[in-house]
């Protein structure tokens, strides 16, 4: 449902390609019941998008390209704006980074990492938190988050290294059907040649060495070979670039991948706790 808010709180970008959509509408002599026909939406969706009181979906953005960008790529070229201003604040820098890295290495405590998730263990997650948010926007987030998974397919390829916790393969959000389709999801995403997948086993800290002890953390190398660390607790974020920092944190990321289980067996582990479920 469009929110009347959101004509408030739009962001520049988003105005300006409702207004290119409505012009180039308007060109073709369409109203706006015939293009949201041509793009698989309603009359009304596209009222809403032209009057910034509904985002343009990305879904959307692909019927503008087709019916009304003209090869000129407009649309297409939005369609990462638009996913951007969906991220929350704290998020919006990160997300970009993400998009472009070369390496990205994620050490996960609590949930499985955003870029891991399927749609049904993202809504759960971002429906049930606290203060709860109106359903548009939480909507609004899954497919934000949907869209990161990107980086999976793109050219060049990216490597992406995933350490869970063994307690987030425990705790569910959700039905037991969503938690056994987010395994099974990592079980798919961990055989991708690009993608190391580990687990830290529970009685890690018995051993009397846990370096991941201190919590979540992401490590990433752009494009142009920096290397940058990113944090995040509590919608506060922190994005460390100071080399001794991030050498610090590297050190202690490698040491979490040695103590983890190694890549077979944490497959092997997840495939049990799918069957399991079953």
């Amino acid at each position: 449902m469009a929110r009347a808010e959101n004509k408030e709180t739009v962001s520049a970008a988003m105005r300006n390609i409702a207004g290119i959509a409505r012009l180039l509408r308007k060109q073709k002599g369409w109203s706006q019941e015939e293009l949201g026909q041509r793009i698989g939406f309603t009359g009304s969706a596209v009222s809403a998008m032209e009057t910034c009181a509904q985002p343009a979906s990305d879904h959307m953005l692909v019927g503008l390209e087709r019916e009304l960008g003209a090869g000129s790529g407009i649309f297409e070229r939005a369609r990462e704006d638009v996913r951007n201003d969906k991220y929350p604040k704290q998020f919006k820098d990160f997300a970009l980074l993400e998009q472009r890295a070369v390496v990205l290495s994620m050490y996960e405590t609590l949930v499985v990492s955003g870029l891991f998730q399927t749609a049904d263990y993202a809504r759960a997650l971002i429906s049930g938190g606290y203060p709860p948010l109106p359903e548009a926007r939480v909507s609004e987030l899954v497919e934000a988050r949907m869209a990161r998974k990107a980086l999976f397919d793109r050219e060049p390829t990216a490597l992406i290294e995933l350490v869970l916790d063994e307690g987030v393969l425990l705790r569910s959000f959700g039905s037991q059907a969503v938690m056994r389709e987010q395994l099974v999801h990592l079980t798919e995403l961990a055989q991708c040649r690009n993608v190391t997948f580990q687990v830290m086993p529970l009685d890690r800290g018995q051993r009397g060495e846990h370096a991941g002890e201190r919590g979540s953390m992401t490590l990433l190398e752009t494009s142009d070979h920096d290397h940058l660390v990113y944090l995040e607790v509590h919608e506060e974020s922190v994005l460390i670039s100071d080399p001794a920092k991030v050498s610090m944190r590297a050190q202690r990321y490698a040491k979490i991948r040695a103590q983890a289980l190694g890549p077979d067996e944490s497959l092997g582990l997840i495939e049990r706790l799918v069957g399991e479920k079953q």
